[in-house]
């Protein structure tokens, strides 16, 4: 069974920066897109940003020239590093991948989320 867990969140002052972490582990033939998303109280969950295999990478508009995304696909991580942080950005960031298990077909997979809460 693949697991994606989430690491990195925290309380930062606005301005700040966090570097979020996620690691896939269990069997896995191969990742296509990972990505972080994330959901405020009251509000639907949002796609930050996504990065393919290949390492390119697309945004939300609101986080760009803030926030990078990376992988490491040798390591099955992605990372969001988030800089210029606004209050706006407190959320709960969830780490998504699709996910060839065994080779046949991809599966989306969520993690369990990281709170991140930008406050003075």
């Amino acid at each position: 069974q693949v697991q994606l867990v989430e690491s990195g969140g925290g309380l930062v002052q606005p301005g700040g920066s966090l570097k979020l972490s996620c690691a896939a582990s269990g069997s896995m033939s191969s990742i296509a897109d990972m990505g972080w998303y994330r959901q405020a109280i009251g509000q639907a969950r949002e796609l930050v940003a996504t990065i393919t295999s290949g390492g390119s990478g697309l945004y939300l508009d609101s986080v760009k020239g803030r926030f990078t995304i990376s992988r490491d696909n040798a390591k099955n991580t992605v990372h969001l590093q988030m800089n210029s942080l606004k209050p706006e950005d407190t959320a709960v960031y969830y780490c998504n991948a699709n996910v060839n298990p065994h080779g046949y077909y991809y599966i989306n997979v969520w993690g369990k989320g990281t709170l991140v809460t930008v406050s003075s």
